[in-house]
């Protein structure tokens, strides 16, 4: 389903820094499709792959075959949005043994605007227990997968509190506590999803005019020293636990800086070049 005997493992588990845990003698144990191990890749994948949609914004296509997405995302250690994040995550599970299965989202960030399904995010399954695995939902996204066949159970993630709630027809609703408030962040059907499907939402995010990628710099991580961090157009916003957003604004000089600084992304000269030449036509 995803490549997962594609992907060199090996490199792609050097890039998130995977330690694992330890077994006898303090020796690596080997990696096993059990819940902790989940747990693991997923917190590791998420501290160390930015979310950004880069190119995009440079007018490039954004290939969602896994031997582009590992190059991109591990070898050249760039960041990606969700399909790409979430497609490099399912394969690195399915390599590793576990049961996946895609899903289609819907964002419920924007207050009671309808959005279309276009986000990507994955079911795992381990002893029975379906839980939502997702490195692609930027700032706000979980560190951590989330059970989801316990609707309404908060979940504490570090310094933030995640919960999923159940309405009608099967629809899961991924909620985040900001300050004293419950927020919607999107919601998904029980409906699987496959890689092709991933193909037609990603030419809609990439492309489509009406796209909240098109024509703007996103960048974001969910950080591990619990600041969320987000850099939309020239705002950079520092998301708190308690609910606190701290916002500045980027200019052109200080950009390249700020994506090295902030998210851990650094690209080749010309790339830069042109990023920083978008940013500066702006003004």
């Amino acid at each position: 389903m995803w490549s997962g005997d594609e992907l060199d493992l090996d490199a792609y588990l050097a890039r998130i820094g995977w330690a694992g845990s330890s077994g006898d003698e303090g020796q690596p144990r080997e990696l096993r499709p059990d819940l902790d191990t989940l747990y693991a890749v997923h917190r590791a994948h998420t501290a160390t792959i930015a979310f950004e949609s880069l190119d995009v914004l440079l007018g490039r296509p954004v290939a969602l075959d896994l031997k582009s997405i590992e190059a991109k995302l591990v070898h050249d250690r760039r960041g990606g949005y969700c399909y790409e994040q979430n497609s490099l995550l399912a394969a690195a599970l399915e390599r590793i043994g576990f049961e996946v299965s895609g899903r289609g989202a819907r964002n419920r960030t924007r207050g009671d605007s309808l959005l279309a399904v276009t986000h990507a995010v994955l079911v795992v399954t381990v002893e029975g227990e379906p839980w939502l695995c997702d490195a692609g939902f930027g700032h706000q996204g979980p560190r951590e997968p989330l059970p989801l066949g316990r609707p309404g159970t908060e979940v504490r993630q570090g310094e933030w509190t995640y919960r999923v709630r159940q309405e009608e027809n099967g629809v899961l609703v991924v909620c985040l506590l900001r300050g004293d408030t419950w927020r919607d962040l999107y919601a998904f059907s029980p409906q699987p999803y496959h890689p092709v499907d991933y193909v037609v939402l990603n030419h809609y995010s990439s492309s489509h005019p009406a796209s909240s990628f098109v024509g703007r710099l996103v960048v974001q991580h969910p950080g591990d020293d619990g600041v969320r961090r987000a850099l939309v157009g020239r705002e950079l916003t520092r998301l708190h636990p308690d609910g606190r957003a701290e916002q500045e604004c980027v200019g052109p000089d200080e950009l390249l800086a700020v994506l090295d600084r902030e998210f851990g992304l650094r690209l080749p000269e010309r790339d830069a070049a042109e990023l920083v030449r978008i940013h500066r036509a702006g003004d």
